[in-house]
């Protein structure tokens, strides 16, 4: 077995163990699972809130459901993908770093600005 395949089994197999936890566990009422530390300390949303929900959703089959627990990291999850069956890291010029930096302070900064049409941008509970 090559390394890339021994890579994808690794990462493939990390995958679908994390996808059937997600499938059976509910981050809503399972007490192990991490909550998010800055919306406990401060009631602010941070990027990546309602993530873990997302996934259960998606796990699931609930698509629209966990798009709108969290937009950004469904849209990224594509990429994510691509980049998993590939078996690489993406070799990203700085510019896109800065761009994906961006977009990722931004989405959270949105997020949590209490007013249509952000607040479709906020987790729903």
């Amino acid at each position: 077995m090559n390394n890339r395949t021994r890579r994808l089994a690794v990462v493939g197999g990390f995958l679908l163990v994390t996808a059937a936890l997600f499938y059976v566990f509910d981050p809503v009422i399972t007490p192990f699972l991490p909550r998010c530390p800055l919306h406990a300390l401060t009631g602010l949303n941070c990027p990546g809130c309602g993530s873990m929900r997302a996934l259960h959703q998606l796990a699931h089959g609930h698509l629209s459901a966990a798009f709108a627990l969290n937009p950004l990291a469904m849209l990224a999850l594509p990429f994510l993908a691509y980049c998993t069956w590939r078996g690489e890291t993406p070799r990203l010029k700085p510019g896109w770093i800065w761009a994906l930096l961006a977009v990722v302070v931004l989405f959270g900064i949105l997020r949590n600005i209490p007013a249509y049409p952000f607040t479709l941008l906020a987790p729903t509970t």
